[in-house]
């Protein structure tokens, strides 16, 4: 991953980061800049020019306690290539969804999240979390099916909303219209999100054992037909034949004693963040006993982990801004 070499002469310590991304200006500013896309979105492949979601990277740049720093949010956006007027724009779109509040003005401002803010960062870092729990122990199903329905009046169509796509950000599956299911024991955070909704009076719970779906009861089977699982492991797989190399030639690059400058180490966590959460955002999570064997998804998530680690072992600047927190959170979680 670290490029060809020539005469002997090693590639520079950011093409071992993130070549796509690092090494040159000129490649920076090919950068495709999506100004309105959500943390979902994402380009096609990694190792093609990848379209950077501003909301991405402006979420990935929140405090622990849920505060943006505006100065260190513009440093890294300036470093990536983005333009003030896209933060700004997506800072704006934060504040008037209802998930941060801003204090002070321009570079001075931080936005602090609100009640439904820091739903949404836990959201993300419990997925991370649930994700390496499960490749550590090697299984987490105890065989029972989760069902959530419910039928909310149209006169709260924005908290069924909200609730329908916090289902899906979950790794729920519509069986039919307001119905859905989930292998995962969520009924205290299902509850939990319908109360804080203001609906739990339209909220039904179930679970079983016995589930069939179109006549099909194999529970491997009805995983298969549920999810996109085929499309998951895809994406996986691309992620692990772009990125496999990247953790030997950092560390490689750490034991010479040499180090990543800002203007690599940014740009190169930006563009592994933005890969990896290409195949996360679709992947539903579910327990190891109902994937198909072997599943890519455990590889892509130790590749990420050595990246991350070794990526900020070889930093120059350690006190510098920090990027993706629900990964290092995940990752440290790690027996």
């Amino acid at each position: 991953m670290g490029g060809p070499q020539q005469d002997g002469v090693r590639p520079p310590p950011a093409l071992t980061w993130a070549p796509a991304l690092t090494g040159t200006t000129e490649r920076r500013q090919h950068l495709v800049v999506n100004e309105t896309a959500d943390a979902n979105s994402t380009s096609s492949e990694p190792g093609d020019e990848a379209a950077v979601p501003t909301r991405l990277l402006v979420l990935g740049m929140a405090h622990r306690d849920g505060s943006i720093d505006s100065g260190e949010l513009y440093a890294v956006s300036d470093a990536v290539g983005l333009s003030s007027d896209q933060v700004r724009s997506c800072l704006r779109r934060l504040v008037s969804e209802g998930l941060f509040d801003r204090r002070g003005e321009g570079r001075d401002a931080r936005y602090l999240a609100t009640d439904e803010g820091l739903a949404t960062l836990d959201s993300s870092r419990q997925r991370h979390l649930l994700a390496y729990a499960q490749d550590a122990a090697g299984r987490g199903w105890d065989r029972r099916w989760r069902l959530v329905g419910f039928a909310v009046p149209e006169r709260r169509r924005t908290a069924r909303d909200r609730f329908r796509d916090w289902l899906l950000a979950l790794g729920a599956a519509s069986i039919h219209n307001g119905l859905y299911v989930s292998p995962h024991r969520w009924d205290a955070e299902v509850a939990e999100e319908a109360q804080r909704l203001g609906i739990a009076d339209h909220v039904t719970m179930a679970s079983t054992d016995d589930l069939a779906v179109g006549g099909e009861a194999n529970p491997r089977e009805l995983a298969a037909t549920l999810w996109p699982l085929d499309e998951v492991a895809q994406r996986y797989r691309a992620f692990i034949a772009a990125y496999r190399e990247v953790p030997d030639s950092l560390d490689a690059m750490r034991r010479r004693g040499e180090r990543l400058l800002e203007k690599d180490f940014l740009p190169g966590a930006l563009h592994i963040a933005i890969a990896f959460n290409r195949c996360f955002e679709l992947d539903p999570l579910l327990p190891p006993e109902l994937l198909p064997k072997p599943w890519p998804g455990r590889e892509a998530r130790e590749i990420l982990a050595r990246c991350r680690k070794l990526g900020v072992l070889a930093r120059e600047d350690k006190a510098g801004p920090a990027l993706f927190q629900v990964f290092d959170d995940a990752i440290a979680s790690l027996p």
